[in-house]
């Protein structure tokens, strides 16, 4: 793996347990609002957005690095608009980049050819 891709997959990591908690605070300020006088849905609305507007980006930017397939790119998508997909998207991904990593050592050592 290269740079640039183990880049990507950090930054789609990065941005996916944020967007996940945005998500499900999201949630909560909607039961809050229809239960309570309190209204924070404008502001965690916003916050969300953006954040999944990050995560979209990103995850273009990991499928175009990483050469993901069709349904493992689709993975990645669905589980960013699941509530707590983005923390099984982050763990996944960590595996992802642990497991390029180490073959990409047994491949500079000359134990893989692959």
């Amino acid at each position: 793996m290269d740079i640039k891709t183990a880049s990507a997959l950090r930054r789609l990591r990065l941005v996916s347990a944020p967007e996940a908690v945005s998500f499900l605070l999201l949630l909560v300020c909607s039961v809050l609002k229809r239960m309570t006088d309190f209204n924070a849905v404008p502001v965690m609305g916003a916050v969300h957005g953006v954040l999944f507007i990050i995560y979209v980006i990103f995850w273009l930017d990991a499928w175009n690095k990483t050469k993901w397939s069709l349904k493992t790119a689709a993975l990645y998508f669905v589980l960013s608009v699941l509530p707590t997909g983005g923390f099984f998207a982050d763990r996944m991904l960590r595996r992802e980049a642990e497991a390029s990593l180490i073959a990409a050592r047994a491949r500079k050592e000359g134990v893989v050819n692959a």
